[in-house]
């Protein structure tokens, strides 16, 4: 099929029977829009969007660029990281006066690594209804081309900028099973690999997702321990706006954070023999294993 032959003429039935499905007012509709592509939006938002009496938006110049787009013209609020209290009461006396909101991010779905929290908690707080419209998010997006299989993942976002802190955050991660999900920026994507390769299993895998869905998107899985290289050796593939989604802890590497544990509580009141052959009867593991790794801690203790 070519172009020119692609049935959008099909849509307006569809468009029509999506007008006549119930959109009730004194709603706050939290809408996803495109993450880069124009083409993935839905139909139902924008024929919410078209009912809106205002939209709610984190730069309003951005917003009222992307429904001119789609050819729309609304009144538009800011409403970002720094006023949403403020908005949501604002938001809340519109709704109370029977008016349909729609909230909406720069780029995928409120409230994912963007404003809209606060804004939806104060007004289920009110009382009032709240409706989704589902639609792009840059970590399912990664996720559903990852190729990873686990039964469950755990979305991190943005790490903390300072680096004690970013640090801390990932030592809590390390021995988490699911697969795990980040967002981060073109400045501190080497920093951010580099740490990751630096704390976690190099071996694991780890899918670098650039600029998805938009004209230079770049979808990369490698071993952890070869991602920093990668993205060195091409200036380009530092641009863009980023996910990761790295492979969750092994079973081994789980079990082994256990003995840590159980190793650290038996050195603070034990000697180094004692703790190993201890913790060799709770774990079930051997006994020079656990002498081994005992003297490590012991010297990385003291050090």
């Amino acid at each position: 099929m070519t172009q020119a032959e692609v049935p959008f003429s099909h849509l307006v039935p569809l468009a029509n029977e999506i007008a006549l499905q119930n959109y009730p007012a004194a709603t706050l509709y939290v809408i996803a829009t495109p993450i880069g592509n124009i083409g993935d939006i839905s139909l139902r938002a924008l024929h919410v969007l078209s009912l809106a009496d205002v939209v709610a938006c984190e730069d309003t110049r951005h917003t009222a660029q992307l429904l001119s787009r789609y050819g729309l013209s609304k009144q538009l609020i800011a409403a970002h990281q720094h006023n949403e209290r403020e908005i949501a009461e604002k938001l809340i006396i519109r709704l109370q006066a029977g008016e349909r909101v729609a909230l909406v991010s720069d780029a995928g779905t409120p409230a994912i690594s963007d404003p809209g929290a606060r804004i939806v908690d104060a007004v289920r707080s009110a009382g009032l209804r709240v409706v989704p419209l589902p639609g792009p998010s840059a970590a399912i997006a990664a996720l559903s081309v990852s190729g990873l299989i686990n039964d469950s993942f755990h979305f991190v976002g943005f790490l903390p900028a300072k680096t004690s802190q970013r640090d801390h955050a990932l030592e809590q991660l390390r021995h988490i099973e699911a697969t795990q999900v980040f967002y981060e920026a073109p400045h501190r994507i080497i920093e951010t690999i580099n740490a990751l390769t630096n704390l976690f299993e190099p071996t694991r895998q780890l899918i670098i997702v650039r600029e998805v869905t938009k004209l230079f998107e770049e979808i990369h899985r490698c071993p952890l321990q070869q991602a920093a290289s990668w993205v060195a050796a091409d200036s380009n593939r530092s641009r863009g706006e980023f996910v990761l989604v790295l492979e969750g802890a092994s079973k081994d590497e789980d079990d082994d954070a256990k003995s840590d544990q159980v190793l650290a509580i038996l050195l603070s009141e034990c000697s180094v023999s004692q703790a190993a052959s201890l913790a060799a009867k709770i774990t079930g593991k051997k006994k020079n294993e656990m002498y081994t790794r005992a003297l490590e801690m012991k010297k990385s203790s003291s050090s």
